[in-house]
């Protein structure tokens, strides 16, 4: 449309109304069509089920890019293909910007990063949570170096919010390429079945270079990434209940790292006894159960909201309320390879753990783990490395840290789970308890091997030994007779005496060593 240069104010404003309902409907009705056919929805409507409703601010709307070649100069949309501005979820700010498919596929060209690059300085200004709304195919071509330098902004500002303010990525459609990398640099990201995918080389490159056949879903799709490789920590059938427990999740979240969560008292009571703790744990350390239901029974309502539970299924990590105050919850699973922890677990642990001390929320730790998973495969890829980044990570947290000892700790893998001696504030256990270097069994076998060799009976004398090892060293209370554990509670009273523990550590504050940053193992 021309644009008028003279005229009355009132023509002015019509003009403006005219520009910015332009700017919003988008290209046309047929690339609505399009990305409705695609089962998926617009930048505009993603936008309106994530924040709420009438809140959303926009800015930039009527940016247009100002590239020439390649036909760029005759096709000069409004919003260059991304929606940026701010909103409220839940009544608190959230920033948010949403690539726009219909316009240039969603690709990122100058403009289009400028914007990007402006509500991400936003975010971090204002210590409010980001948002970003994926749908790209990646640098616009045309525009050469100037697009690959717009993504090394972008994962520049990544990096400087990166624990200052939470940043969440949502994939809803595809993101290949070095535009891969910013979700990564990102606090979490979801993804939604068939529609969204990721990978640095696709399908195509793939088949070239290694003779290999595969789907984009099959390469990079949502459940490859959030049960193979890791990198995704939700995946949705569609994208309304990705945005809604997107919604949830920033509920949970404070806003920025000199904040504390937002509470929500509960009618839970904080003294409510958890009886059938007694029953669901069994006594015999070599019967699994689900650690999900001891986590039902110790929280508010019975509400937790599980992070990656597709992937390094011996670990379970969450996000929690007790007496209405958000926690994090990290608990080993012996109904998953017996609670063991290996290379995936301990990095996904520790990742949480990080996050949780970044933005000043509390740590429950609930150990029930026979030790580190043993094989050449483990050691050859790194078990030593990867296991002690969870073990950095709860060593240089500095937020309130509990742990429950329900059943079995064994080995390194104790230490690592956030016992005394690593900084755990408080150490908590069952009678259950079973703190040792390893199992009984295995125990006897090392100290009395030559004596269970030289009986006429060795199965009988095994046995005999491992009772007097279970007696002399792996009894319930041999660990708080050494002050190693603080007190060894009635699981009835678990709830009681967890959030018991976090009231008085809730003004704990920690003096943290004059450094740069420290080096962990990556």
């Amino acid at each position: 449309m021309s644009i008028a240069t003279e005229g009355p104010v009132r023509d002015r404003l019509t003009e403006l109304t005219e520009i910015k309902a332009l700017a919003a409907g988008g290209p046309d009705d047929q690339a609505t069509a399009r990305q409705h056919a695609k089962g998926k929805l617009t930048a505009r409507e993603r936008v309106g089920l994530l924040l709420d409703e009438g809140s959303f601010q926009e800015i930039e709307a009527l940016r247009r890019h100002r590239a020439t070649g390649f036909g760029l100069e005759t096709k000069r949309p409004y919003t260059d293909g991304v929606i940026t501005g701010w909103g409220t979820v839940h009544g608190r700010t959230v920033f948010v910007y949403a690539h726009d498919f219909r316009i240039f596929g969603g690709a990122l060209g100058e403009a289009h990063a400028a914007k990007i690059h402006k509500v991400m300085d936003l975010a971090l200004a204002a210590g409010a949570p980001l948002v970003s709304l994926n749908d790209g195919a990646g640098a616009r071509i045309q525009e050469g170096v100037t697009a690959l330098a717009g993504y090394g902004g972008i994962f520049q500002r990544n990096t400087k919010a990166s624990g200052v303010i939470p940043q969440i990525s949502v994939m809803l459609g595809p993101c290949a390429g070095g535009a891969a990398y910013s979700p990564a640099l990102t606090d979490f990201v979801f993804m939604v079945r068939e529609t969204s995918q990721m990978f640095i080389t696709g399908p195509d490159v793939v088949k070239a270079v290694t003779g290999e056949e595969i789907t984009q879903n099959g390469l990079g799709g949502a459940d490859v990434h959030a049960t193979v490789s890791g990198v995704a920590a939700f995946a949705y059938d569609d994208e309304a209940a990705c945005l809604e427990d997107v919604r949830y999740l920033l509920s949970l979240l404070p806003s920025n790292n000199r904040e504390t969560a937002p509470r929500h008292p509960s009618q839970d009571p904080a003294r409510r006894p958890t009886e059938s703790l007694r029953e669901i744990v069994p006594a015999n350390t070599n019967q699994a159960y689900d650690i999900r239901a001891v986590i039902e029974e110790i929280v508010d309502d019975g509400e937790y909201f599980e992070i990656q539970p597709g992937w390094a299924t011996n670990v379970v990590c969450a996000l929690v309320r007790l007496d209405g105050h958000v926690t994090g919850v990290v608990a080993n699973q012996p109904s998953a390879f017996a609670g063991v922890l290996d290379i995936h677990a301990s990095e996904k642990a520790a990742r949480f753990v990080q996050f949780c001390d970044a933005f000043c929320i509390p740590l429950v730790t609930l150990v029930d783990v026979p030790g580190f998973l043993p094989g050449v495969d483990q050691e050859h890829g790194g078990i030593i490395r990867h296991g002690a980044k969870l073990l950095y990570a709860y060593c240089n947290a500095t937020v309130p840290r509990v742990q429950l000892i329900l059943r079995k700790a064994y080995g390194g893998a104790y230490i690592v789970m956030d016992s005394r001696s690593i900084g755990a504030d408080v150490s908590l256990a069952w009678p259950s308890n079973e703190i040792a270097v390893m199992g009984a069994e295995g125990a006897a076998n090392v100290i009395f091997r030559r004596e269970i060799a030289a009986a006429d009976d060795p199965d009988a004398v095994r046995a005999r030994k491992i009772k007097e090892y279970q007696s002399e060293l792996m009894h319930p209370y041999y660990a708080a007779e050494r002050g190693l554990v603080d007190d060894v509670i009635d699981p009835a009273e678990t709830r009681s005496a967890l959030i018991g523990a976090l009231a008085m550590l809730r003004s704990k504050y920690a003096d943290i060593p004059a450094r740069k940053h420290g080096n962990p193992p990556v």
